[in-house]
């Protein structure tokens, strides 16, 4: 018998100001780690090397290029302008870190007599939170693109946002089937309701729907049509160099481990594990990361499988396909849901 979760548990305010240190500083950490498996996968993938000159084995590689960004001139372009041209990047990277304290890694743990949330913070009302500010990251590469004074950043903004906007509303209607059945919108209260069975198996459906509109939300192959460099020159971000570029990378491999993380905490039991194994709590979190890395993994492979598609395809693929079926599949779960209650 498990006991409930505490949703909604808020601790002292300077625990809250250590955690938001320590969400940072681990986001911080696994960014360059998908980096190096990204490139070392991509290669083995392709028959060739990886980074294997900087640091041991090409470990050090992504540190290598995180500096060297870092210690380039900051410019901008003469037509820019200059203060959303800075506060674009800004607002990207904000919002993803934002997102990253919601996924829960454990529950309520009492560590030196002070109980503690092992997530950032759990408010009733998850899912609308994180759309909230996966809204508001729109605005940073909107901003980004326009401020930029080119006509190829404003065109890759303005499919930017057309995609973004296109399957977040599939992604959303995906996470209705999971509501419906846990019978909340805390993200602590979900992972809790799947402790009798993960919902990858009542809602595969809605699982298989959000996973693929995920892959357009973050920007990735083969949906990566925001920086479709064969005929963008690299799109909304084309004008960006040195740290502010470094902002929009870090934010893209960011929103990797976000995903994968809210797919993790709704679909696979977060860091509940199966055939009723009861770990220690200091376990949780390694359960969540391992879980996490699975999909990480995932969307690595399909970008060295797929090709990129045509913009046409993709938003035929949003509109007619992936909206009707995330529909049905919401409709569907509410009538079972209904009729077994």
């Amino acid at each position: 018998m498990t006991t409930p979760a505490l949703v909604g548990y808020f601790e002292p305010w300077w625990v809250q100001i250590i955690k938001s240190i320590v969400i940072f500083a681990v986001g911080l950490q696994l960014v360059p780690l998908v980096l190096i498996a990204e490139r070392k996968l991509l290669g083995r993938f392709q028959s060739r090397y990886g980074p294997n000159r900087v640091g041991p084995y090409g470990l050090a590689q992504p540190l290598a290029d995180i500096l060297k960004l870092l210690t380039k001139e900051q410019f901008r372009p003469r037509t820019s302008a200059g203060l959303l041209y800075a506060l674009a990047p800004m607002i990207s990277i904000i919002t993803s870190v934002a997102a990253f304290g919601l996924i829960p890694f454990g529950d309520v743990q009492d560590i030196f007599g002070t109980k503690v949330g092992l997530y950032g913070v759990d408010v009733s009302i998850g899912p609308l939170y994180l759309f909230a500010f996966g809204a508001i990251a729109f605005y940073g590469i909107m901003l980004g693109g326009w401020s930029s004074g080119s006509k190829y950043s404003f065109l890759g903004a303005m499919r930017g946002a057309a995609q973004l906007i296109s399957y977040e509303v599939s992604q959303g209607l995906a996470l209705v089937g999971v509501i419906i059945t846990a019978q909340t919108l805390s993200l602590t209260g979900i992972v809790r309701a799947q402790a009798g069975m993960w919902y990858i198996v009542p809602q595969l459906f809605g699982f298989l729907i959000f996973l693929t509109a995920s892959f357009a939300e973050i920007n990735r192959a083969p949906f990566d049509l925001t920086e479709a460099d064969a005929e963008l020159v690299g799109g909304y971000n084309t004008e960006y160099g040195g740290g502010r570029f470094a902002s929009y990378y870090f934010a893209e491999y960011l929103n990797i481990l976000v995903v994968s993380g809210i797919v993790t905490t709704v679909f696979l039991g977060g860091w509940l594990l199966p055939f009723g194994i009861h770990p220690p709590g200091w376990v949780d979190p390694f359960v969540v990361l391992f879980k996490m890395s699975l999909f990480a993994f995932l969307f690595i492979w399909v970008r060295a499988t797929l090709p990129r598609l045509r913009y046409d395809q993709l938003m035929s693929f949003g509109w007619r396909i992936l909206l009707p079926l995330a529909t049905v599949n919401a409709l569907a779960t509410a009538i079972v849901v209904v009729a077994t209650h």
